[in-house]
């Protein structure tokens, strides 16, 4: 019986190298015809709007590559609110998690709670934070600190704890009984079944979190009582007009993501090498 020759476009699809390249290759044609879009002005055509008010990429980058230590020490200021907050508050997380299954009866309810902090906006939060902390300390720096931080770690808790709950309790099947079986001790079941298994659901949360903790910190920043940071930068920025060097902070946000979202990804690569979520 001759087989019939599959088509180029369909071994291309189930080419796994293919499907790689495709991957990275189709995001970056996307961004650079935005680009192309946005610095020949079409964008501006189609939205109706000015060179000052959306400037072109161009000008931005000049922007930034001029003021490269204003921007950097800024830049700092919110990747330290971010990433204090995201592993105080993925820690909590986990720690509630862990709680959770340990108890269940009392633990799931106790997963919903933390699950409405979700539903609090970020910009409702930051400046009760802010009022909430002032009498902690004379420096306005310290107080400023503390207040974006705990607003970070407080978004980040919910991510963490609901889906590390699930890696600590939707065991492999039968895993659980073989323990049983051994008459293996509750921290023995574990540090040798629940914390492996869970390992893949962090990492899940953490991609989550990511993001979510950089537009914690920037808005935030926004009612800060200390000026700095991106989110005060591109506040104070847009209200004076300077929508230019707005657009330059709100660059470097972005580029602060993506850097940290890279080194997640770079580092699930490896923890993670070989395992795959079931």
């Amino acid at each position: 019986m001759i087989k019939k020759r599959k088509s180029l476009w369909r071994r291309l699809r189930e080419n796994k190298v293919a499907q790689g390249v495709s991957s990275v290759l189709l995001p970056v044609l996307f961004g650079v015809l935005i680009l192309a879009l946005w610095q020949g002005q079409i964008l501006h055509k189609i939205f109706n709007t000015d060179t000052n008010t959306l400037p072109l990429p161009s000008r931005i980058c000049h922007i930034i590559i001029d003021n490269i230590p204003a921007f950097a020490q800024n830049a700092l200021y919110t990747l330290l609110v971010a990433v204090i907050g995201l592993v105080i508050g993925s820690i909590i997380g986990y720690l509630i998690a862990v709680f959770a299954a340990t108890f269940q009866k009392w633990g799931k309810g106790g997963l919903t709670i933390v699950g409405a902090f979700n539903a609090i906006p970020i910009v409702a939060l930051a400046p009760v934070m802010t009022n909430w902390t002032k009498d902690i300390s004379n420096d306005p720096n310290i107080r400023s600190m503390f207040a974006k931080t705990l607003v970070v770690m407080i978004v980040c808790i919910a991510s963490m704890s609901i889906n590390a709950f699930r890696g600590l309790t939707e065991l492999k099947p039968f895993a659980l009984d073989l323990m049983k079986s051994y008459a293996a001790k509750k921290s023995t079941v574990f540090f040798k079944l629940r914390l492996p298994n869970s390992v893949p659901y962090v990492f899940t949360a953490l991609r989550v979190s990511v993001p979510i903790s950089i537009i914690s910190a920037v808005v935030s920043e926004y009612f800060a009582e200390y000026i700095v940071g991106v989110g005060r930068e591109i506040r104070e920025n847009i209200v004076l007009g300077q929508y230019p060097t707005a657009w330059a902070y709100i660059v470097v946000a972005c580029l602060i993501g993506l850097v940290m979202y890279g080194v997640l990804m770079l580092v699930e690569s490896i923890v993670l090498k070989n395992r795959k979520v079931k």
